[in-house]
């Protein structure tokens, strides 16, 4: 399959704010059209039925960064040809040229920042834009928990695609067994609609050629059902629901697993990855990915380190192979023996055993732990599994509608 061109998908990347706009209301008056917390059907509807246009909606998302974005500190940079490419899509659509009804996602802007500060990964500008409405959708990348993490502290969805599934060419590599690129949006059906449009073969990273094989016909869109539980056996990890002195978030998720049950799941309890304690991820794989990079105009610790060694050796060469076998007698026969659709697990704890297997999560707004802070619910497989977790995530998210709007009561913007 190939890979989808989407060039006319606007793209808001990477600290230049556009400061020459008056800010938009988050409602137009006159067409009853609320743009907080909207979705990409909400959007596209109101294109189709001329209630918005793409530069509006560029706008009020600009004018929404440059509110807030001093203290959230999601974005680093939006690209200077925002409001041009909005208006190139609106004239598509006018005209009803073949691009514009090609992706959901046209005339619609994609955030992808990157903040180093707290919470929970590099990718949190993404889920934090998202949540906070600086954004519709937005990407992010994953080597280790980057994409999961974020989105369960900020109450929002995120896919971690399987390795290869999404291309990495221009990412920024760690570990070129683990890396990915997915969505993070506030709902599983815009999560959705962003892996359909960003999943292929690209002939700049190979990996997505095999991978490709795993792409359904059809696109992922059709796996949002809401009877999506129905049937799955869902496998049951007891050695990450471990809340210390949290009653409630640990009642919170036994609720959840009923709420599963209910909705005609099949839970396999009482489950152990083989292994699982002994995973871990080799700094010195870092070299051979980042040759002819200049890692050190990055200033990150990790990646001084793995430019200073020797690359892969017979230690390194071992290393892989160990990771290779925790995942084949683990996460794999686990999950095939089991004969389990998924395996669920409480917040993004689980991400590491996904990692070195290349396998994808989805983490879905669960509840609220003690001090306020958000946590998901994420639900893995094994490769190539993304259909069966959208269904079940979907399904989930539909029978819960736990997220909520971050409050910012005592923030100065």
């Amino acid at each position: 399959m190939a890979k989808p061109s989407f060039p006319h998908v606007l793209s808001l990347l990477l600290l230049i704010l556009l400061l020459t706009l008056s800010p938009l209301p988050g409602t137009f008056a006159a067409r009853k059209l609320s743009l907080k917390e909207a979705t990409i059907d909400d959007i596209q509807l109101a294109f189709k039925h001329n209630q918005l246009t793409s530069r509006q909606l560029v706008q009020y998302y600009l004018a929404q960064i440059r509110k807030l974005n001093p203290v959230l500190k999601g974005v680093l940079e939006v690209n200077p040809d925002a409001l041009h490419l909005a208006d190139k899509t609106d004239y598509e659509r006018k005209t009803k040229a073949p691009v514009s009804l090609l992706s959901k996602l046209h005339g619609i802007p994609i955030l992808n920042p990157c903040t180093f500060s707290d919470p929970c990964g590099s990718s949190s500008g993404s889920a934090i834009s998202v949540a906070a409405n600086l954004a519709m959708v937005s990407l992010g990348t994953e080597t280790d928990g980057s994409i999961l993490c974020p989105s369960g502290y900020n109450s929002v969805v995120g896919i971690k695609p399987t390795i290869g599934l999404t291309s990495r060419a221009g990412v920024v590599p760690i570990s070129q067994r683990q890396d990915t690129v997915g969505p993070i949006c506030r709902t599983v059906a815009d999560a959705a609609y962003v892996l359909d449009a960003i999943a292929g073969i690209d002939h700049k990273d190979i990996a997505t050629i095999e991978t490709s094989k795993y792409i359904p016909k059809g696109a992922y869109a059709q796996f949002l059902r809401c009877d999506g539980l129905r049937g799955k056996r869902i496998g049951i990890l007891r050695a990450f629901y471990d809340f210390g002195n949290d009653t409630s978030l640990a009642q919170t998720f036994e609720k959840h697993l009923t709420i599963l049950r209910k909705a005609g799941a099949i839970l396999v309890d009482n489950l152990e990855v083989a292994n699982w304690t002994e995973i871990y991820s080799s700094s010195n794989e870092f070299k051979c990915i980042l040759e002819g990079e200049k890692i050190k105009e990055y200033g990150q610790e990790l990646f001084l380190a793995a430019e200073a060694t020797n690359g892969f050796g017979k230690t390194e060469k071992a290393a892989l192979l160990n990771l290779a076998r925790w995942t084949r007698n683990g996460l794999v026969r686990l999950v095939t023996e089991k004969k389990l659709d998924a395996l669920v697990t409480p917040k993004a704890d689980f991400s590491s055993v996904l990692a070195i297997g290349g396998a994808p999560g989805l983490i879905v707004p669960a509840g609220y732990e003690n001090n306020g802070r958000p946590a998901g619910i994420c639900f893995g497989g094994l490769r190539g599994s993304e259909p069966k977790l959208i269904e079940i995530a979907y399904a989930f998210e539909q029978a819960t509608k736990i997220r909520k709007p971050p409050s910012f009561n005592g923030l100065k913007f």
